[in-house]
């Protein structure tokens, strides 16, 4: 049983399918790539698995119990905690303000405290600047601020949505060795990314979604080797 399941997930707006009986699993302890074109259905995807969304069809399994019912506070206090795309930080909020809600399910003052210090000693411009508002912050700070708020539920499964969108070279290799030191501190992470190179050199599964449906699967090295993934998202001249 693997610890998240994704089975045959359907989910409209309206009339429109945005995803059309997706699958896929995550292991524990896993970074598992969702990579696809812009509309496949990545984010609306997310969105379900932590309950802002509901499924027409399909479930989605944690522990091998559904979830795909319950409403978004239940999934978080499971585990489940998602970083979404554009990073909807409160931007007249200060930094700490901002992490502390990433925590506003718990009620253990002491452990708050040590998470906020580990938040700051993993980015420690946060902890410089955390009375500072988070709307003063460039694309990557924020980022990182985004980061750390999910990371103060205490996710067992880190969904980030995009977490290099926007930022230059330097810091996006940044926030990947941030996301690969998770995993190897024990949290599982799946990840949405457009630059699918990066998110497939450091996923140990990955899977691709066109038009809504899964397409491929494989070994972060198979898909990069995959001379498909190659063609549609990797570029010209790429190599496994």
């Amino acid at each position: 049983m693997s610890f998240l399941e994704v089975r045959n997930l359907t989910v409209a707006y309206g009339a429109i399918q945005a995803v059309r009986g997706v699958t896929f699993s995550v292991e524990r302890g896993q970074i598992v790539s969702l990579i696809g074109s812009n509309g496949a259905g990545k984010t609306t995807t997310l969105r379900t698995i932590s309950g802002l969304l509901r499924p027409v069809t399909g479930e989605i399994l944690l522990d091998g119990k559904p979830i795909h019912r319950l409403p978004a506070h239940e999934i978080l206090g499971l585990g489940v905690s998602h970083s979404p795309e554009g990073r909807r930080l409160f931007a007249r909020m200060t930094v700490e303000e901002n992490l502390r809600l990433g925590a506003y399910s718990r009620h253990d003052e002491a452990g708050i405290v040590a998470d906020l210090d580990r938040i700051y000693d993993m980015f420690p411009v946060l902890g410089q600047r955390r009375r500072n508002k988070a709307g003063l912050f460039s694309g990557g700070e924020q980022q990182m601020l985004a980061i750390g708020r999910a990371l103060m539920s205490q996710p067992k499964l880190l969904m980030l949505d995009e977490p290099s969108m926007g930022l230059s070279p330097i810091m996006t290799q940044q926030i990947f060795t941030t996301v690969q030191e998770l995993r190897e501190e024990g949290t599982t992470v799946l990840l949405v990314e457009q630059n699918a190179l990066s998110a497939l050199a450091l996923s140990d599964h990955g899977y691709v979604i066109d038009l809504g449906r899964t397409t491929l699967s494989g070994t972060g090295r198979e898909l990069l080797a995959d001379p498909r993934v190659q063609e549609a998202y990797l570029g010209e001249g790429v190599t496994g």
